[in-house]
């Protein structure tokens, strides 16, 4: 199809994921015109909120608002174009099936005893540390991160601010850090607590959304990569309508700002021109030029599917069809004809996060399945009941259950077809423990599979991160060298998406630094 005379973009976005959303207001806040392309009738990736049964609604994928700045938030205006917070600064309690619940927050108050105490005030160091490394780490995340070998002056002055802000960790924080980094998050937790219900929770938060068990290498980076992100964000947030409500109103930022949106428009290839990305084709054949196209879709998909490996050098393909990408946690959404009472749970802690991981060990043992592509006999769960603070989700009366669910392999042993309802019964049946009227109350339910994840929100392998956070995989080599600062390697490509530094998470960094490193580049 020739393109004579079709309109030119400065930016041509690929994927309405909150992330592209992010890097278009950023993009055309600069002046430059901006072309959003979405395959999907709604615009928000994996972060949206949908219909799963009549009357009935929830967050998609992801189902909470954690990781995403207030700086940023504020850049976009988006309190004044619409944004409304359901419910903020929600609790996280460790359920025990005998009803001696472990709430977590700034301090810990667990039930009376030796055991008790001596964690409390470990749990108040442990949390001190995790603040004052998480202060020195967050500015990291909101960077462009710098290149290795070069003699680049901003490279250099990345660097050199990185060394700084960790030495002003002081020698003991340094040690401890250096000490800790790259061990299993097992190992750390065994180190300072005793209580199982406290060592659950903690290692839930460094495992969720991996390939990992707590005894995995590497696990503390992810707990600390956690903190981090979430260093000056404040708590857990539900947003009024679900995530998909911040994602319209990343939608309006960006339109407010000068872009322009198109649902429905599939991109089925990136025009390479002169050795230059020059545009895109949509699957209708339709084809739209630009000076630059920014892909927030993840890694495989931009490079191997999109561009094509043609455009590539052998080294460089073969390192992204090696990226670690295969998800392993799936989600359950629930229809529920009455809220579920979990015995020893005050009715408002229900507005926040209920964890089943009663031990590390616990978490192993799930764990261990996925080694075999099976899925979790007893498996780990993150729920919420969204409902208890936004009551527009459901009919009148009614709930709605999100549940987040390790471990799922993507490659199922036994493939999903005949084992998904399976699995499901396995989850209502381990919720049931806690709360003990729940499948007579269930209505309608839906599990997404990695696979279903891949196929719905067009992620492949069905991994929400786009890529395993991993130390080979993280901060200067992510998602692979060759690709790192947001530029693929042929001139005019960049990347947007969670597959990009700093990673996974609601967070738009991802977005708002890949937009800085172009607007960078052009001036």
């Amino acid at each position: 199809m020739s393109t004579s005379g079709a309109t030119r973009y400065d930016s041509i976005i690929v994927g309405g994921g909150h992330n592209g959303l992010v890097c278009a207001a950023y993009l055309a806040r600069s002046g430059r015109s901006v072309l959003v392309l979405e395959a999907a009738s709604q615009v928000g990736g994996a972060a949206v909120t949908r219909e799963f049964a009549p009357g009935f609604k929830v967050s998609g994928c992801a189902h909470l608002l954690h990781l995403m700045p207030p700086a940023l938030m504020r850049d976009l205006e988006l309190e004044a174009l619409g944004l409304k917070l359901a419910a903020g600064d929600l609790p996280s309690t460790a359920l025990a099936a005998d009803g001696g619940h472990l709430p977590l927050g700034a301090e810990l108050s667990p039930a009376p005893g030796a055991d008790a105490a001596a964690d409390a005030v470990a749990y108040a160091d442990w949390q001190r540390l995790q603040e004052r490394l998480a202060a020195a780490l967050h500015p990291v995340l909101s960077a462009v991160p710098p290149r290795l070998g070069t003699e680049a002056w901003r490279d250099r002055r990345a660097l050199l601010g990185l060394g700084w802000r960790l030495r002003r960790l002081g020698r003991s924080d340094l040690r401890e850090l250096l000490r800790i980094g790259g061990m299993c998050v097992h190992d750390l937790l065994e180190d300072r607590f005793r209580l199982p219900l406290l060592k659950g929770a903690l290692a839930l938060d460094a495992v969720l959304g991996t390939n990992y068990g707590p005894r995995s290498p590497g696990t503390v980076l992810t707990l600390l990569y956690r903190a981090a992100a979430a260093a000056g964000v404040g708590r857990l947030a539900q947003p009024l309508g679900g995530l998909g409500a911040l994602s319209d109103t990343l939608a309006r930022a960006a339109v407010s700002a000068g872009a322009t949106i198109r649902t429905g428009a599939a991109v089925d290839r990136i025009l390479v021109r002169e050795d230059r990305a020059a545009g895109v084709q949509l699957t209708s054949g339709e084809e739209l030029v630009s000076g630059t196209v920014v892909s927030s879709a993840d890694p495989k998909t931009t490079f191997l599917r999109l561009l094509g490996s043609e455009h590539l050098d052998a080294g460089f393909v073969r390192r992204v069809s090696q990226l670690r990408s295969r998800g392993l946690t799936a989600k359950l959404h629930l229809a529920l004809a009455a809220l579920p009472e979990f015995p020893g749970l005050a009715p408002a802690t229900l507005r926040g996060r209920l964890l089943v991981a009663p031990s590390s060990d616990y978490i192993e043992r799930a764990y261990n399945h996925a080694k075999y592509n099976e899925f979790s006999s007893e498996p780990v769960l993150e729920v919420t009941i969204p409902t208890v603070a936004d009551p527009s989700l459901a009919p009148s009366g009614r709930h709605v259950m999100s549940v987040i669910v390790q471990y799922a392999p993507f490659a199922l042993a036994d493939g999903w077809g005949g084992q998904r309802q399976r699995f499901a019964d396995l989850i209502i049946g381990t919720l049931a423990r806690y709360a003990p009227g729940l499948r007579e109350s269930i209505v309608a339910s839906e599990l997404l599979a990695p696979p279903d994840i891949e196929r719905e929100f067009r992620i492949s392998g069905g991994h929400w991160h786009h890529a395993e956070l991993a130390l080979d995989q993280f901060f200067m080599v992510r998602p692979v060298p060759g690709a790192t600062q947001y530029r693929a390697p042929l001139p005019g490509l960049f990347l947007c998406g969670a597959g990009c530094h700093p990673g996974g998470g609601v967070m738009g960094l991802a977005g708002r630094n890949a937009a800085q490193a172009l607007i960078r580049e052009a001036a």
